[in-house]
């Protein structure tokens, strides 16, 4: 049975979340009241192009109907710094709590999509497709292959079950 991408994201959510907040954010949990709302925007730092804003838009339905986000952006939007990506609205805790794994999900994600987008540019007018490959990071191949899709790539295979591909150490 062939895995969605929608299982996999929330299957890919529930693990980070368990990774990083395990039995919860004790630091915010000690200072700021649970009843607290506030607001925060993500500020681009460096030129590039976005991707992961739907999944960080996934992340917060997931995590909590307390919060809300409005993207300033979509996936595959080139961006420079100062731009704002999005706003987050609504529980402080909730905020604090995913901001680390909003930031790393985008990071990697936008990192993906500029690299692939800088080699597609490079390889204009030629007959020549950048493909990514599995040589990903356990657990987040899904999101770097999406990344790649938004840079401008093509995805080759998810995983060894979907083609067949003889190398050299099949040979050997």
């Amino acid at each position: 049975m062939k895995t969605t991408y929608y299982e996999l994201l929330n299957s890919f959510i529930d693990n980070a979340l368990r990774e990083d907040v395990g039995s919860g954010d004790h630091s915010s949990l000690a200072c700021i009241p649970e009843s607290a709302n506030g607001k925060a925007r993500l500020l681009v730092k460096e030129p590039g192009m976005i991707a992961g804003i739907n999944v960080i838009k996934a992340l917060y339905k997931r995590v909590s109907d307390d919060v809300s986000i409005n993207a300033c952006l979509e996936d595959g939007t080139n961006v420079n710094p100062g731009d704002i990506v999005f706003e987050v609205a609504g529980n402080i805790q909730i905020i604090l709590r995913t901001e680390r794994l909003v930031l790393n999900i985008l990071q990697r994600m936008s990192g993906i999509a500029t690299k692939t987008q800088q080699y597609v540019k490079r390889l204009h007018g030629l007959k020549t497709k950048v493909l990514d490959t599995r040589k990903t990071t356990p657990g987040m191949r899904f999101l770097e292959k999406e990344a790649v899709r938004i840079g401008g790539g093509y995805n080759h295979r998810m995983g060894l079950y979907d083609m067949i591909l003889l190398k050299d150490n099949h040979i050997d």
